[in-house]
């Protein structure tokens, strides 16, 4: 038995020696674990700051991925969290035309995230440094807590068929608006005509009932964006939310997203 106690240790450490002779290192995670399938928004920017006034807002949706946002068009595209620095690949970004102080926003976000800034990751903080700019963000789900889906007013900004997502100035000045009250009713505007109703809530699922409205000529563009508001906001839909941004979607592919009041 004393012969069986010392020769087991002795042939755990010829193991252990063995395997470092064969290059082999113990397993450990990918620096990425913390912040894969997180969103981080900024709370403060050290250095020039983000033109519009953002936030930032970077998600980690694959252990090679981000994507990003400074408060207009949407960046993404690879990425490499090796050793403290954050690594991307070009940055391919949403078209939209970002106007007034926002139209910098974009060169701003791309400039930072392809300048290679160290992160550190701190509970639910993430850190962002660059030679010229440091940015803290915070775990989304955190610093903007899920709305509640009834008695908050929401407000249209797009526009979702099974082909695209899209915006307009129509839908940008027209503001149609959404509320759902405690008692099931239904209120708000086309973004010409005001509209009533009601709908019934279980789980994720919201079924629109019939909706009475105003009948006020509208602008074609506007009218435009009043059929396919009202054609969401008939029948059941699918409701996801997160943050402050609701996704209304039908089972045919035709939705809209929302934004919180």
């Amino acid at each position: 038995m004393r012969i069986l106690r010392v020769v087991a240790p002795t042939l755990l450490a010829v193991a252990a020696l063995t395997a470092c002779s064969n290059g082999q290192t113990p397993a450990s995670s990918p620096p990425q674990v913390g912040l894969l399938d997180r969103t981080f928004v900024s709370t403060a920017v050290e250095g020039p700051p983000i033109p519009g006034g953002g936030p930032l807002t970077v998600e980690f949706p694959a252990p090679d991925r981000i994507s990003a946002t400074a408060g207009c068009n949407r960046a993404s595209g690879t990425a490499d969290l090796s050793d403290g620095k954050l690594t991307t690949g070009p940055l391919a970004t949403t078209m939209m035309a970002c106007v007034g102080d926002r139209a910098g926003a974009d060169a701003w976000m791309t400039g930072f995230l392809e300048s290679t800034p160290a992160w550190t990751l701190t509970g639910d903080t993430l850190t962002l440094r660059s030679d010229s700019t440091t940015v803290t963000l915070l775990d989304k789900k955190v610093a903007q807590p899920d709305r509640p889906l009834v008695g908050t007013t929401w407000v249209v900004d797009t526009i979702i068929d099974p082909n695209a997502v899209t915006t307009s100035a129509a839908l940008e000045q027209s503001t149609p608006t959404l509320t759902v009250a405690a008692d099931g009713t239904v209120s708000g505007s086309t973004g010409c005509n005001r509209f009533t109703g009601t709908a019934e809530v279980s789980g994720d699922t919201v079924t629109f009932g019939p909706l009475a409205t105003t009948r006020m000529a509208c602008p074609e563009d506007v009218a435009q964006v009043e059929r396919a508001v009202l054609a969401v906001l008939d029948g059941p839909t699918t409701a996801t939310i997160d943050s402050d941004r609701l996704r209304l979607m039908r089972a045919d592919g035709h939705g809209l997203g929302l934004h919180a009041q």
